[in-house]
């Protein structure tokens, strides 16, 4: 099994109004890809970080194998989301992949 953790940050241009909305477009775009890549066995993107926290979403996907991880960072319907929904609105991004 591995762990594909992601942590972004927003673009400091968007009110908090407008990051709610954003975070809720990534979490349901990359949330539905659950069950369309193979090897995905888990995806949930977190929103709701309490006041201490310093980024404003984070990805905790589990994959099968680091090949289905690979395979996964070039499938069309997560490039699709990752260019459409993820990075026209992020500032930052911050990765670790991981065996468990």
């Amino acid at each position: 099994m591995v762990k594909h953790v992601i942590l972004w940050t927003l673009k400091d241009e968007y009110n908090t109004a407008r990051k709610t909305e954003i975070k809720r477009r990534i979490k349901e775009g990359l949330e539905s890809l659950a069950g369309q890549i193979p090897g995905l066995v888990k995806i949930t993107v977190h929103t709701n970080g309490l006041e201490t926290s310093n980024a404003d979403l984070m990805l905790d996907a589990s994959f099968d194998s680091f090949e289905h991880l690979k395979g996964y960072s070039i499938h069309p319907a997560h490039v699709a989301v990752a260019d459409g929904i993820v990075r026209p609105y992020t500032a930052s991004r911050v990765c670790l992949d991981f065996k468990v």
